[in-house]
């Protein structure tokens, strides 16, 4: 890519897409197009085909999606196959009529089978039935993955797809509804933290940056104290305690966002879709290319690193009735190591980079 080329990142305000556009930016590439979901919306196939035959862009970073953690998943099932579909078919199949010189499609490892072999490689996609809890994500991300593909095959596109692991980090959602387990993890224990030392500054100003179910930093304490108490953080006489869904035996792996950009970065300037499958095969398939760490962890080892990161010292209490998800889902990322990008930050230092950045933008 040249330094003045037109790239459009879809999704630059969330998680991967402002992560590779501080890269992109960092690195001298300066001729961006950038649309809020006001200003554009993915899904209204008649807006993005006339963004596209208007702005003309030659490279495209689809990072937009509707994304959350497994109470999303299982609430908004219709929402997230919808959009997300509408939202790769509109942006991938403009991109070909607009003959964009390349084009990188996200997805994520939940494409890859509730009881996949571990670690998880790229042959493994559709090998056996989805977790179910995230199916309706997953379908349309495969979908998003056969359709770049497909392309590739019939048009001689240059789409790359690539599923990161787990991902976490600045501009992370720390909303307790809709975010991922790690951020959401640290938002309890700090809230947690604040109310055993009966900080209610602290908290205050969190809600009022980050309202949960309509109740800000206004509120009376007794009603702030319900509502967190509606999200697990229960405070009593004696004790101050966080709930974790599940038993806390499920293996995760987390990626930060900005290693995920860099190596979107990598793959964007350095490689193309033939190198993603060997040369001279009659079928062409898991052209896709996972991207994480290697690297795994348990939830409740997970929630105790938090815990003293964050200097919780209240109870961890693991609900066993409600879903553990996917007991272990690790990428295997040979073919990642093979095409010459490799992860930087280990979780430790990124779970206190992300604390760092969440006091910072929401304690104030």
């Amino acid at each position: 890519m040249q330094k003045n080329a037109k790239i459009y990142i879809a999704g630059h305000r969330g998680l991967v897409g402002s992560a590779i556009l501080k890269n992109l930016r960092a690195d001298g590439f300066h001729n961006f197009v950038l649309k809020t979901h006001a200003e554009l919306d993915l899904t209204d196939t008649q807006e993005v085909a006339n963004f596209f035959k208007k702005e003309k862009p030659e490279y495209v970073f689809l990072a937009a999606a509707k994304v959350g953690g497994i109470v999303a998943n299982t609430t908004y099932r219709g929402e997230f196959i919808y959009d997300n579909l509408m939202i790769q078919n509109n942006v991938i199949h403009q991109s070909y009529l607009n003959n964009i010189k390349k084009l990188l499609f996200l997805g994520s490892t939940c494409i890859y089978p509730k009881e996949c072999s571990q670690p998880m490689k790229e042959d493994y996609l559709l090998t056996d039935i989805l977790e179910y809890t995230n199916e309706p994500y997953a379908v349309a991300k495969i979908a998003g993955i056969k359709l770049c593909e497909s392309y590739n095959l019939q048009y001689g596109t240059n789409f790359i797809s690539v599923m990161p692991t787990n991902l976490y980090g600045p501009n992370d959602n720390f909303d307790l509804e809709k975010s991922h387990v790690l951020p959401a993890l640290i938002r309890k224990m700090h809230l947690g933290k604040a109310l055993q030392m009966n900080d209610w500054s602290t908290v205050r100003s969190d809600l009022n940056n980050l309202p949960i179910n309509g109740v800000d930093g206004q509120a009376t304490e007794a009603k702030i104290i319900a509502v967190l108490e509606s999200y697990g953080i229960t405070k009593t006489r004696d004790t101050l305690s966080v709930e974790i869904w599940g038993s806390g035996k499920p293996m995760r792996e987390f990626l930060w966002s900005e290693d995920m950009a860099d190596a979107c970065v990598f793959l964007m300037k350095h490689r193309d879709f033939k190198d993603t499958h060997e040369f001279g095969q009659r079928e062409i398939r898991n052209t896709h290319i996972n991207i994480g760490t290697g690297i795994d962890i348990s939830i409740k080892d997970l929630a105790e690193t938090i815990k003293e990161i964050v200097g919780f010292e209240g109870e961890l209490k693991f609900n066993t009735e409600k879903p553990d998800g996917t007991m272990k889902k690790l990428t295997d990322v040979t073919k990642l190591h093979d095409l010459g990008w490799r992860h930087k930050i280990d979780l430790r230092e990124g779970i206190e980079k992300n604390y760092g950045w969440y006091q910072e933008t929401f304690i104030k």
